[in-house]
């Protein structure tokens, strides 16, 4: 009997002699696998556009691939379908939507303006964006992490890099012509962006939300994210330029949060 050409996929990581493989794989564990799939896709099918000079579509892919990567680890746990071969799937799909695709987009757009040294800050911002990620996945498995610390991430996450690092694009589409002058600024602005990636910045999550909102507040909720979808749509770069300097501002403001809420945890500690 002929064997299969590639071995059973096992979603959980078990190999041969280590347990008992599954002979059918259920849906709910290949969607999410598909849809991080298809964001990869995304990511590379921008830097292809990219490289064809058709610029919109190529951020319009790479924030897609930014799109469908979001969402697939909340489907995987929406479907009870995650698992340690997704996870490793969705790791390598974040370098390819956030790291490499933002940064060939924005060389090509305007950093290769600038030689050489565009093309080391676009080498900079790659691989801050791999170690941001390694980080990330490396912190996870940290136990003596206080609950509290669980509500901010560590640096700029990896897609709100990939958002602030194409501003620059945003604001070409808008009217401001690329320049050498520009492109030497742009290259200085993306190493920025990379230490920011980095960097023990704490960064809010918004996990405190909760699942649960008040009831007074669902509707003015709606209306804003209705709000914001129809700006995105009619005036696309024009609200992501806002909402790529939106977030800036709101970074010296989310650590001196976690400023006084560590010295307020630390108070209470000494207390005790």
């Amino acid at each position: 009997m002929l064997e299969a050409p590639f071995p059973p996929l096992d979603p959980n990581g078990n190999t041969e002699g280590r347990g008992p493989r599954l002979s059918e794989i259920p849906m709910r564990i290949v969607i999410p696998n598909l849809i991080t799939v298809l964001a990869i896709c995304a990511g590379l099918s921008g830097i292809r556009l990219a490289i064809e000079h058709r610029f919109e579509q190529a951020v319009a892919m790479v924030l897609l691939a930014a799109f469908l990567d979001g969402i697939d680890g909340r489907i995987a746990r929406l479907l009870k379908g995650s698992s340690k071969f997704g996870a490793q799937m969705d790791s390598l799909a974040d370098i390819v939507n956030f790291g490499v695709a933002p940064a060939l987009v924005l060389y090509l757009f305007m950093l290769d303006q600038a030689g050489s040294f565009g093309w080391i800050a676009a080498l900079i911002y790659t691989i801050a964006c791999c170690l941001r990620l390694a980080r990330f996945n490396v912190m996870l498995e940290d136990p003596n992490q206080p609950a509290w610390q669980g509500n901010y991430f560590v640096g700029v996450p990896a897609p709100a890099g990939a958002m602030l690092v194409l501003l620059p694009v945003y604001s070409g589409f808008l009217g401001v012509l690329p320049s050498k002058a520009l492109a030497y600024g742009t290259a200085g602005f993306t190493i920025i962006i990379a230490f920011l990636l980095v960097s023990r910045l704490p960064v809010y999550n918004g996990k405190t939300a909760g699942s649960f909102i008040r009831r007074d507040f669902v509707v003015p909720l709606i209306l804003g994210v209705v709000i914001y979808a129809g700006f995105l749509m009619s005036f696309t770069w024009q609200t992501l330029t806002l909402t790529a300097l939106g977030y800036l501002l709101f970074l010296p403001f989310s650590a001196l949060a976690w400023k006084r809420r560590f010295a307020a945890e630390a108070l209470h500690t000494k207390t005790d």
